[in-house]
């Protein structure tokens, strides 16, 4: 976890707090949203554009979106290269076991995306403009009951209205080989991206666990961002290469809660150290590739990626001071030693299983994502992995539903748990007996459904186990003992409007 910058001068005043964040847990980022298609044109739309009333009704179950054309805004909006999507994702999420107490809570995100086509709107090929807001409400569970570290909802965060992301981006180079984006990006949208783990609710399989738990803020991530150019470039076909260059923290500073110090999204640093991203990504089949004949359909598709993220800032040892003793030692200064820098390596891979014959998208889809650091000193979480398995169109006469089952594991770092063992020493040592234990490791699996009830409406049951939550933390409400198993029953509902 990142404490402090390279340029502070009140580290003492920060030791506090990293020793209490040690402790009781690092904040997180949150998992990217549930994905929004934004048209391209009106006629994407769908049959809902009839402006009277009832023509409206009688469209609902064919149109793409609730509010079809919006009564003609849509079609409006698409003359001039201007294209509208607005989404409400509600949920209710309840733990019938574990957590500081069994509770269900209702939580909520809208989000709204504006995008202008720059040939559209005057004859500029390749460019486009993006602006997306966030409106999140409702009660934290994972927060304020679960304390788990893989968060179980990935919409979940403390409530306001921002601004999310504010870039441009410009296609170079015949074939469209190079595009080039810049301005406030979330980086969960395209780095480490697994695409059959979007389709579940824990935050875990959209922004994994090493960079929640050990990038200043938890890293530009949903619901933040940060100012930052990124470069894709296309060699061949089936090779992307992804670089990206950003302000190092998505706040100001990385003391508190950075929902709570930008809390209007609308931070544009740029002095806040640098975050490095380098990924290279390897897609079968590949754009143009031709089918051989005599072929036995189509072939089963895969993406497979590699890549690493550094951060210039500073970041505070977990476990000793600035004089070596242990920051739990009641000789300590409080003040933790430094380090420059911070990096993870990681690898994503999206395999398709099978596909039924006479109908391909009757499938069965693997996917799974591994990160770790070697730097166990400043991380809170050292290793994470995520892994699943997608059946898409599981039942007859319904083409667009999907079941998943994945489970996700983070380890803490030797550093976090040596601290534990300290505490725990020091506290004997003492004469205080209070209950100590060490963190170790959290995992937890995830069953999902995922049903498409109208092109615009979606219905999603989910369950999750999480075994050993916070790694092994004392329950705030009984500190005699840890916080037991939690098994989380939820349902989330998406309209597109």
């Amino acid at each position: 976890m990142s404490c402090v910058r390279s340029s502070d001068f009140w580290r003492g005043a920060a030791s506090l707090f990293c020793s209490v964040a040690v402790l009781g847990g690092a904040e997180s980022a949150y998992g990217a949203p549930p994905p929004l298609a934004v048209p391209i044109s009106s006629e994407q739309v769908g049959p809902g554009g009839q402006r009277s009333f009832s023509g409206y009704l009688s469209s609902l179950e064919r149109s793409n979106f609730l509010l079809g054309d919006l009564f003609g805004v849509r079609t409006a909006l698409s003359k001039i290269g201007v294209s509208l999507a607005i989404q409400e994702t509600s949920e209710t999420l309840a733990n019938v076991t574990g957590g500081m107490q069994t509770y269900p809570a209702y939580d909520g995100l809208t989000q709204a995306i504006l995008q202008l086509d720059t040939q559209r709107a005057f004859g500029w090929y390749g460019g486009l403009l993006n602006a997306s807001a966030l409106q999140l409400h409702g009660y934290n569970l994972s927060a304020n009951n679960l304390l788990s570290l893989q968060t179980a909802s990935g919409i979940q965060g403390t409530p306001a209205t921002r601004l999310w992301e504010l870039w441009y981006q410009q296609k170079l180079l015949p074939e469209d080989r190079l595009d080039i984006k810049i301005g406030q990006q979330s980086l969960d949208q395209e780095f480490m991206v697994n695409q059959n783990g979007i389709y579940f609710m824990n935050t875990m399989f959209g922004w994994p666990m090493v960079p929640s738990a050990d990038l200043p803020g938890g890293g530009p991530a949903y619901p933040l961002s940060a100012l930052g150019v990124r470069l894709r470039y296309r060699p061949i076909n089936s090779v992307n290469a992804l670089v990206g260059v950003f302000n190092g923290s998505p706040t100001w500073t990385s003391m508190g809660n950075s929902q709570l110090l930008n809390p209007s999204g609308t931070y544009f640093g740029t002095g806040d150290g640098v975050l490095t991203f380098f990924e290279l990504q390897y897609v079968y089949p590949s754009l143009g590739m031709l089918e051989e004949p005599g072929g036995s359909g189509a072939p089963l598709g895969g993406t497979y990626k590699i890549g690493v993220w550094y951060n210039s800032l500073g970041f505070n040892d977990l476990r000793f001071d600035n004089t070596g003793l242990s920051l739990a030692d009641p000789n300590s200064t409080g003040i933790p030693q430094t380090h420059s820098g911070n990096y993870s390596i990681y690898a994503v891979a999206d395999q398709m299983l099978w596909a039924q014959s006479d109908n391909p998208n009757r499938s069965v889809s693997a996917f799974g994502r591994v990160m770790w650091t070697p730097q166990g000193d400043r991380n809170l979480i050292d290793f994470s992995m995520n892994l699943g398995v997608v059946y898409h169109n599981p039942l007859p006469n319904r083409p667009d539903d999907v079941l998943g089952f994945g489970m996700g594991y983070a380890h803490v770092s030797p550093s976090a748990s040596a601290l534990d063992a300290d505490t725990a020493f020091f506290s004997q040592d003492a004469g205080n007996w209070a209950f100590t234990p060490v963190r170790s490791s959290e995992t937890y699996l995830e069953l999902t459904y995922l049903a498409q009830v109208r092109p615009w409406w979606q219905i999603q049951w989910d369950f999750q186990y999480v075994f050993s939550p916070g790694g092994g933390i004392v329950n705030p409400s009984n500190l005699s003992q840890l916080i037991w198993d939690e098994f989380v029953v939820g349902l989330r509902t998406n309209i597109l409007f």
